[in-house]
């Protein structure tokens, strides 16, 4: 029998793709891979700033690529970290570019307390559900609280941390604390009792509920029902300080402000002494150059008015009233002077000419001047008779004489 030639076939050659798309149809095809449980430690975790995670759990003899998409990391209650025994829920599936099969998870708890934290999850979504995590049933947190009220044990190192930070931020602010359990069977009727009692008796301007961190059995009485409704409740805002910065419970969700840890939760609550006294100073300055700006124009403003004063001032008035007579007076002076000089021209020429027609002045011309005794002239010979005496005036004297 003839042996085909090497690698002859009638099938065409598949491409990568098409390969590892294949690979993962059929795994996605297959029930168990879409919806299991996979134990193992954690190891190479990588938290990009994306806010997806990336790691491998491990067991003796295996490895599986894990990857958790940021909508998933965002309600994640415990925070993972590299060693740690862990349970993760997701699918297999196929990265296609990598050629590499991986776990897709959408869950992730700590090995062991599967049950809690599916109780966890069970009172999570159903407080969810009755609006108590809703941001518009928040309250804002007094920028200058008077009274804090702080529940929390009062032998934990919580209080130590919580009392130190606001002495040294905002040490006029009076704390009352209402001691209760933080861990417990009786924890949650305690903590619920230090909240209603200080909302009752004390009236805080917002209360702190606080305990040092822990495993998650440890902070269970912060996950109770009955506690996360005291909270909601609450007269005054609340902030939650419980645990360390990657421990959440119910009591965070619930309150008004989740702080990472006790000391933080103190931060949030009281302003910090030093931004006080720089935001006085500045004020300090604004409102020196306020008053300062407000003088300079009120100067200027009585200085407008003072010179308006001065111009309507009579004194001034009666001052350009006394030059404007002294104008008049000098006008009128010129003017009469003119007046006098041109009558005096006038008469000048009326003098002249009455010298001209001065009897004298006729009379050195050869005429005479002829009159009768009682002084009339006499302009016609029928003014006198025979006999009668006769005065002639000539220019240089009288003559007396008798007509005859």
């Amino acid at each position: 029998m003839d042996q085909l030639p090497l690698f002859q076939s009638s099938q065409a050659p598949f491409t990568v793709s098409e390969v590892n798309a294949h690979i993962r149809d059929l795994m996605e095809a297959d029930e168990v891979l879409q919806d299991l449980w996979v134990h193992g430690e954690i190891s190479n975790l990588s938290r990009p700033k994306s806010g997806h995670l990336y790691f491998s759990i491990k067991d003796g003899n295996a490895t599986l690529r894990v990857v958790m998409w940021r909508n998933s990391t965002a309600r994640l209650i415990y925070q993972p970290q590299d060693g740690d025994q862990i349970e993760a829920h997701g699918n297999i599936s196929v990265y296609e570019v990598g050629g590499q099969y991986q776990l897709y998870a959408d869950q992730i708890r700590p090995a062991g307390l599967g049950s809690l934290f599916l109780e966890f999850q069970k009172l999570k979504e159903k407080l969810e559900k009755e609006g108590l995590f809703d941001q518009e049933r928040k309250r804002a947190i007094p920028s200058l609280p008077k009274v804090i009220g702080v529940v929390t044990s009062p032998s934990g190192a919580a209080l130590r941390d919580i009392l130190n930070t606001i002495r040294r931020r905002y040490p006029l602010v009076e704390v009352i604390v209402s001691p209760a359990t933080v861990q417990g069977e009786s924890a949650p009727k305690e903590i619920i009792s230090a909240i209603n009692q200080l909302n009752q008796y004390t009236k805080p301007d917002l209360i702190i509920l606080a305990r040092g961190g822990g495993s998650i059995e440890d902070l269970w009485a912060f996950n109770d029902e009955a506690v996360a409704h005291a909270i909601a409740d609450s007269d005054a805002p609340l902030i939650s300080g419980v645990g360390h910065e990657t421990d959440f419970t119910i009591a965070d969700f619930v309150s008004d402000l989740r702080a990472p840890t006790p000391t933080a939760a103190a931060e949030l609550a009281t302003p910090n002494r030093g931004d006080i006294l720089a935001n006085l100073g500045e004020l300090q300055e604004i409102l020196y150059r306020t008053v300062s700006d407000f003088i300079q124009e009120a100067r200027w403003g009585w200085k407008e008015i003072a010179n308006r004063l001065l111009r309507q001032s009579p004194e001034n008035r009666l001052l350009s009233d006394r030059q404007r007579l002294d104008e008049l007076l000098s006008r009128g002076a010129l003017v009469l002077g003119h007046n006098i000089n041109l009558q005096k021209t006038k008469l000048a020429g009326i003098q002249q000419q009455l010298i001209a027609l001065s009897p004298q002045n006729v009379l050195t011309r050869g005429f005479a001047m002829v009159t009768d005794q009682d002084g009339g002239i006499i302009k016609s010979k029928t003014q006198v008779k025979k006999g009668e005496e006769i005065d002639i005036r000539l220019s240089d004297g009288n003559l007396n004489a008798e007509v005859k």
